[in-house]
């Protein structure tokens, strides 16, 4: 998961036209609050995936927890998504990529090296963890290890999402470059040949034409990524004609429960790519007009920023509670809710200490000598911004 905040964007005035979006020239886009919102359910469909997956529910309960989070992992696949969307939205003009590099290294790079100094901690002092060898466990520090399947749950088993984010990003000033070059049509042709190629792949993975699933893999998942980009590309310039938000909630959540239809892995993508394409822009195309949003109260939104913290720690505290509930161990209804509530919590607290401890100062010490310098160098002359260039802060 990638993933990427929307809280920092800085407001501008807008000029309502429906959803084609015109806005008034601004200084910097406006803040999306129900996209951070959103971030936070797409937590919650990983995190009830994995409790899914650990069998703390039996009998009926369980069956239900099947059919609510079978399909959860693709709560990843919507922070690719949404990734290209934020990022194209807050991109700065004539930034250059050293230094949106760097933003994204002080963005996630300091909680994955603590969570992953637990998870190594964990493997050396908890039983049925494992014991990496230092190759992989290289490859996992470095964001690597993606790209080797054998590795690609190595220590901390979600950070495989931060490789294809690190991916991503190294990707992303060539892909801004070329977006911004590109017309409205261009634009839609580029973001309906990233579809195409999610249903090539998806088929392709189905069938066994590779040696590994593709499901981890970066580069099968940059499509995704690209999409979420063109969205944002096509509500900047104006012209994005997509479904309000209420219809494209009902057909992220159709596409969501037609996920156990089809081979599990990869091919997941295929039923929810559609609805959460659209779900993102018409969010976003809401908070820029003032339309009704379920997604950015203000407790959704906090929940939100906790969102990265909370899915990069979650899954070492549901694998630290199996040294003392055992493995699957199919509780009734009751006990299985209260073990839930109970890694819920724990892992909610501990992510309010990450964001605020970890992720909060140490991104303000590693850019705080570039602000520092940026405060002593001379100020141009404003120039109005481009509509097709608009200028934000780091997201």
């Amino acid at each position: 998961m990638t993933t990427a905040t929307t809280r920092a964007l800085r407001t501008t005035p807008l000029a309502p036209t429906g959803t084609t979006n015109a806005r008034v020239p601004p200084a910097a886009n406006p803040s999306l609050p129900s996209l951070t919102g959103l971030r936070w359910m797409a937590a919650l469909l990983v995190f009830g995936t994995h409790v899914n997956n650990f069998g703390y529910f039996g009998g009926t309960g369980g069956h239900l927890v099947n059919w609510g989070f079978g399909a959860g992992s693709t709560g990843v696949s919507f922070f690719f998504v949404l990734s290209g969307f934020v990022l194209t939205w807050s991109a700065r003009p004539g930034d250059r990529p050293l230094a949106f590099w760097r933003r994204r290294i002080a963005r996630i790079y300091p909680v994955h090296l603590v969570t992953l100094a637990v998870a190594l901690l964990m493997a050396l002092t908890l039983a049925h963890q494992g014991n990496p060898t230092p190759k992989p466990a290289l490859a996992n520090v470095l964001l690597l290890h993606s790209w080797w399947h054998p590795w690609w749950q190595t220590l901390n088993p979600v950070s495989w999402s931060l490789a294809c984010e690190a991916f991503f990003y190294a990707a992303f000033p060539l892909l801004i470059l070329l977006l911004r070059h590109l017309g409205a049509r261009a634009s839609a042709a580029l973001g309906a040949l990233s579809a195409a190629s999610v249903l090539v792949l998806a088929w392709s993975d189905a069938h066994h034409w590779w040696t590994y699933t593709l499901y981890s893999f970066p580069a099968a998942r940059l499509p995704e990524f690209v999409l979420g980009a063109v969205t944002a590309r096509l509500v900047l310039l104006g012209r994005w004609r997509g479904p309000g938000l209420e219809a494209s909630l009902a057909l992220a959540i159709i596409g969501y429960f037609l996920v156990p239809q089809v081979a599990p892995g990869y091919s997941a993508t295929v039923c929810t790519l559609t609805g959460f394409a659209l779900l993102i822009p018409a969010a976003a195309v809401a908070d820029l007009n003032g339309l009704p949003s379920l997604w950015r109260h203000r407790r959704l939104v906090r929940l939100g920023e906790l969102s990265f913290a909370f899915y990069m720690i979650h899954l070492l505290v549901l694998r630290a509670s199996s040294n003392l509930l055992g493995t699957k161990p199919h509780f009734g209804a009751l006990v299985g809710l209260g073990v839930t509530a109970t890694a819920f919590a724990v892992s909610l607290g501990l992510s309010w200490v990450l964001y605020e401890a970890v992720e909060c100062p140490a991104r303000r010490l590693l850019l705080r000598r570039r602000r520092s310098a940026a405060k002593q160098q001379p100020q141009p002359d404003p120039v109005p911004a481009r509509r097709d260039a608009p200028a934000g802060p780091s997201d």
